[in-house]
């Protein structure tokens, strides 16, 4: 099922399945994921630690590790194009070209051996090759905010500390002028106060750019001020989709609710944190129904046996509960 949407959307998930092999039997690890991110849009997708955001991620360029993990169905449209039938010649051009990634420990992204500047300076020369200079480097670390990029150009990634090793990153992958950007909990490595300039950089250098953004994280409070729409995923399910307003003010899947009741609060005086109680089931021990009906407070007896779709609550709201409407 694809979530349509009004204008023309850069990137489109169809009914996406990937699976793991195991010794008897591929074990589903995302399920029926549709999705779209329209031209400028920044989408957030929220969820707890292994419930398929990174995996879901990655398959949009093909950069799946197989194996053990494979595609077993869908469709991934990227800017018209299905990358899951496209040549190896193709994909190059695509990856960094069409979408680039920031993942969420920069130290990794960078290569220790070689200066920060020539490693921008290889993006250029695979998919801008005329701007391949170091006048090009010296304006795209302006852009991503770095005093003195003159200097910085000839620093090893070991020398700086993790706010800027993650603004390099964010400069390499801008190199390449994508129109999508893949943010893989960017800020998850870093203190508050680098966390809410690295938010500030990628919300500025959207505006500047004009780009889309895929943002991924497990914090659904930082996604407030940043993403225009966000879908909330939950053991490699779509459970909700909504704009960003609409969902923090009236969230409707009881995951979604118990997700915004978890971000810490300075009003009302609280002294404990609300937690969610139980875990993401195993893979390959997914419930027969509903998978949040383990640890829903609002679940009734067909819940364990009847699967929900994900359905048009609302124009342009999605939720995958039986009782959405009711609770």
């Amino acid at each position: 099922m694809l979530l349509k949407r009004k204008n023309v959307s850069l990137l489109e998930i169809k009914n996406l399945n990937l699976e793991m092999a195991g010794s008897s039997r591929a074990v589903p690890i995302v399920s029926d994921l549709s999705l779209a991110i329209d031209a400028g849009e920044i989408l957030g997708l929220v969820g707890e630690s292994g419930c398929g955001k990174t995996l879901t991620a990655l398959s949009i360029a093909r950069l799946l590790p197989t194996p053990p993990v494979q595609q077993s169905g869908g469709e991934i449209l990227l800017n018209g194009h299905d990358v899951t039938k496209i040549s190896e010649q193709e994909l190059c051009q695509i990856r960094g070209g069409v979408v680039a990634y920031v993942f969420q420990e920069p130290g990794t992204s960078l290569n220790p051996a070689f200066r920060v500047g020539s490693q921008i300076k290889d993006v250029l020369k695979l998919h801008r090759p005329e701007k391949a200079t170091n006048e090009e480097v010296i304006r795209v670390l302006k852009i991503v905010g770095l005093p003195a990029p003159e200097l910085f150009i000839k620093s090893y990634p070991f020398e700086m500390s993790g706010g800027m090793q993650q603004r390099m990153v964010i400069a390499m992958a801008l190199a390449s002028e994508p129109k999508l950007l893949v943010a893989d909990e960017p800020t998850t490595a870093l203190d508050v106060t680098i966390q809410a300039q690295i938010l500030d950089l990628l919300r500025n250098v959207k505006q500047r750019l004009g780009m889309s953004m895929l943002f991924i994280t497990h914090n659904l409070g930082i996604l407030n001020n940043l993403a225009d729409r966000v879908a909330v995923m939950y053991a490699g399910q779509i459970v909700e989709i909504a704009a960003t307003r609409d969902l923090m003010r009236h969230p409707l899947h009881p995951y979604t609710k118990a997700l915004l009741n978890s971000v810490p609060k300075l009003a009302n005086g609280a002294l404990r944190l609300s937690t969610i109680p139980g875990s993401v089931p195993l893979l390959g021990h997914f419930p027969e129904g509903c998978r949040f009906y383990p640890r829903c407070p609002s679940a009734r007896p067909e819940c364990a046996s009847t699967m929900p779709p994900l359905t048009e609550a609302e124009p342009g709201r999605w939720v995958r509960c039986l009782y959405a409407k009711s609770l």
